[in-house]
Parts: structure tokens; C-alpha cells; sequence
């Protein structure tokens, strides 16, 4: 045989067993490792490499080969685009579907849901008991001056910007995550509220106000009477004597407020400074945000709680005492104000 023959045998031969080679690793890619469609959760840890994610595959019979999972990978320059977090698979689908969820980012969430008035630090309990962060670690960034900087927010913390919500979130969310996520959720709340409202008070002082307010009262039609009730104090260089104010400033507090406590030097008790606290209390929902946004107008200076839910809201300091009278009959008005 001519040596132009040998070179075309070898040709086709080379050919063939690429080809054939191509039709095999293009079923790989396609067909799946089996037919059960049950859910398996799948967790790509931070650092790992694709050795280790194939292997693991493999041994979770979720591909047929971690080598030619491997190979194609790695022909298609993408050994680094696997990203760490939970994933939900299953056993039908093919690799090449596989691939493209760990490179995705498509990772598995779940509903967090974060109550409206809660402190950072009630949060970062809620965090913490679901094994989503470092408890520590959350309240050390919370209290960042430069962290809290960076969100342009005026303030030593992000105290007041974690906005209660329902989130949907991944498990590989670090604290820092959850904070933007919270905090930018509060931004974009706050920026649809003053859209086209007519307000001069800097975003500090309407957190602050509106945290007030969400301590004060669960019902939602009240906020703005109540937010009222503080914008007239203010403005007639009255004390706010709020109780939650002198809680949020109390070191291990019990649940039982004192006469005393109203006593203690503390930059959040309003019975004893004038104005508004230094900073948020709690972080207040879109309603109390509303509600110091856009007030009820009224005369009111004072309420006292009906012992329901409910607040009898007064204009002057004689009807207040009245109402103390009617509504605390067994208790004694600890204020000028209410309770």
C-alpha cells in the first residue's frame, strides 16, 4: 500500500474514533444518571474546586463520571465558574444541566421573614437560632460607623435601616450579606414613600420618629395620630416621655419598667432629654415610616393606652388625667403623658 493510503486510512480512522469519541461525550452530556426525579440537595462549600464538586457528584450518583464531567469542564474554560451554595438536584437531570445550575448562582431559598419593631439585636437572635450568622459577628457590623457610612446613613449604626420584610434567601448568605439585603430593601421603601410628600426632616429624624412610633402602638390606623402626638410635643419643646425610649437605653432590662428607670441618665430617655433619641430604637415598618411622613393633623399632646390595643388621645393635660383616671383606674399615671 502507497504511503498517500496508509495517510488517508489513518486519516479516517482518526476520524471515526473522534467522532466516535464526540458521540459519546455529547450522550454523557445529555443523558442523566438515572430516572428518579426526588429532590437531593447539593451543597458546594466555599473553596471548593471541580475535583472535589465532580467527586462528589459522582459519589451522589447525580453524573456517570466526575473524569468526562471533568474534561468538558475544563474544554470549555469554565473550571471556575462553579459557585458555592445549596442547590436542589436530582438524579434525571444530565450533566449538562447540572453544569449550568452550579454556574448559575441558582441556589435553593428559603422565606425569612423579620417582624416589624424589632431591635438589631432581637434580629440578629432570629439569625442566630437558624444558624444564618454568627450573632456576634451580625451586632459588631450593625454598630460599623463606616459600614453604616457606606449606606449613606447618618448615623454610628444601621440601628433603624434593617427593614422588617419577607425575604427569600440562601443558606451561604454571610451577615454582611443579610445586611445589604435589608438595609437596601429599607432604601428603596423610603424612596417610594417621599416620592411626591412634603417633608423637611432628615431621613435620621424620620427613622428615629417612626421606630418611636412602632414601639408605641400595634395598630396600624393609630400611627399617625401617635406620630402627631410627637410632632406637636417637639414643636412645642416638650419632652417625649416615650417609655420604650428609656427600655431601649436600660442594660438588662426585665420587662418591668420602673419609676426609677425614668430617672436614669441615658442619651435615649426622653423623660429626661429634650427632643428626639440620637438614633432609631428599632427598625420600623413601611406604616410608622408612613405615618411620620405624612402625619395627622391634630391638636393632640398626649394618650394613654385603653388597656385593648388601643390609645384615648387628648389635648390637654386635664382631659389626659381624666382619661388616666378612666382608662387607669388601677394604676398610677407614672407621666404627664400617658401610662
Amino acid at each position: 500500500m502507497s504511503k498517500r493510503g496508509l495517510i488517508l486510512i489513518s486519516a479516517l480512522l482518526i476520524f471515526v474514533l473522534l467522532s466516535f469519541v464526540a458521540l459519546y461525550f455529547g450522550y454523557f452530556l445529555i443523558s442523566p444518571a438515572g430516572f428518579d426525579k426526588k429532590e437531593e440537595i447539593f451543597i458546594v462549600e466555599k473553596g471548593s474546586g471541580l475535583r472535589t464538586v465532580a467527586a462528589e457528584l459522582e459519589r451522589r450518583r447525580l453524573i456517570k463520571g466526575k473524569n468526562l464531567f471533568m474534561l468538558w469542564v475544563f474544554l470549555k474554560g469554565s473550571t471556575g465558574d462553579i459557585k458555592a451554595g445549596e442547590y436542589s438536584l436530582n438524579q434525571s437531570m444530565p450533566p449538562v444541566r447540572i453544569f449550568h445550575i452550579l454556574t448559575s448562582g441558582a441556589v435553593r431559598t428559603y422565606p425569612l421573614t423579620i417582624p416589624e419593631g424589632l431591635t438589631a439585636e432581637q434580629i440578629a437572635d432570629i439569625l442566630a437560632k437558624k444558624n444564618l450568622v454568627n450573632k456576634m459577628e451580625f451586632i459588631s457590623l450593625v454598630r460599623e460607623k463606616t459600614l453604616a457610612a457606606s449606606y449613606r446613613i447618618d448615623g454610628p449604626s444601621v440601628e433603624g435601616y434593617l427593614f422588617p420584610d419577607t425575604y427569600l434567601i440562601s443558606k451561604d448568605m454571610g451577615a454582611r450579606e443579610l445586611i445589604d439585603l435589608m438595609v437596601n430593601r429599607f432604601w428603596d421603601v423610603l424612596n417610594d414613600l417621599i416620592r411626591g410628600q412634603k417633608t423637611s426632616m432628615p431621613v435620621l429624624e424620620i427613622v428615629t420618629l417612626a421606630s418611636i412610633v412602632e414601639k408605641e402602638t400595634g395598630l396600624a390606623e393609630e400611627r399617625p395620630v401617635i406620630a402627631s402626638v410627637f410632632l406637636n410635643r417637639l414643636k412645642k419643646r416638650m419632652r417625649l416621655e416615650s417609655d420604650p425610649t428609656v427600655i431601649y437605653g436600660l442594660k438588662g432590662f426585665d420587662g418591668n419598667l420602673k419609676r426609677k428607670d425614668l430617672h436614669v441618665r441615658s442619651p435615649y430617655n426622653t423623660y429626661v432629654n429634650f427632643g428626639l433619641p440620637p438614633g432609631p430604637i428599632a427598625n420600623p415598618g413601611r406604616d410608622s415610616l408612613m405615618a411620620v411622613i405624612s402625619p395627622a393633623k391634630t391638636d393632640y399632646l398626649y394618650f394613654v393606652s385603653r388597656n385593648d390595643g388601643s390609645h384615648h388621645f387628648s389635648a390637654t393635660l386635664k382631659e389626659h388625667n381624666r382619661a388616666v383616671v378612666r382608662y387607669q383606674k388601677r394604676r398610677r399615671s407614672i407621666s404627664g403623658r400617658k401610662k
